[in-house]
């Protein structure tokens, strides 16, 4: 079964490249442009894995993984950050917030359909 990813990014080059790299590895792939559209996306998506960045304009990753996880139905759904940060008070806010992993931009496509398929499986 196609597992479905759900991308939440301001970019739309980001955006644009998260869907070639994982429609190419053969995920489903629903887009949201912040924190706000991406928690309206969650019930049409039904996503298996989340990937967020942090910095977004109207809701950012943080207050977006704290809606995810207030959600009983998402409540263990994977959430990576793909974000240009890397500091590790930024790591710990995501994790304390529910997220499950940390990956820095640029980030390189075998890494990140590998993290997926790992904390999808």
């Amino acid at each position: 079964m196609t597992k479905t990813i759900l991308t939440v990014d301001d970019s739309r080059m980001m955006r644009e490249m998260l869907l070639m790299v994982l429609n190419g590895a053969g995920f489903n792939v629903v887009q949201a442009e912040d924190g706000q559209d991406g928690l309206r996306a969650l019930t049409d998506a039904r996503p298996d894995v989340i990937i967020t960045d942090i910095n977004m304009p109207n809701l950012d990753g943080y207050g977006f993984i704290e809606g995810v996880r207030r959600d009983d139905t998402y409540r263990a759904t994977p959430i990576i950050v793909l974000s240009t940060e890397s500091s590790a008070e930024k790591k710990a806010r995501a994790r304390d917030a529910g997220a499950t992993g940390w990956i820095v931009k640029p980030f390189k496509a075998d890494t990140l359909i590998d993290v997926i398929r790992r904390v999808s499986a």
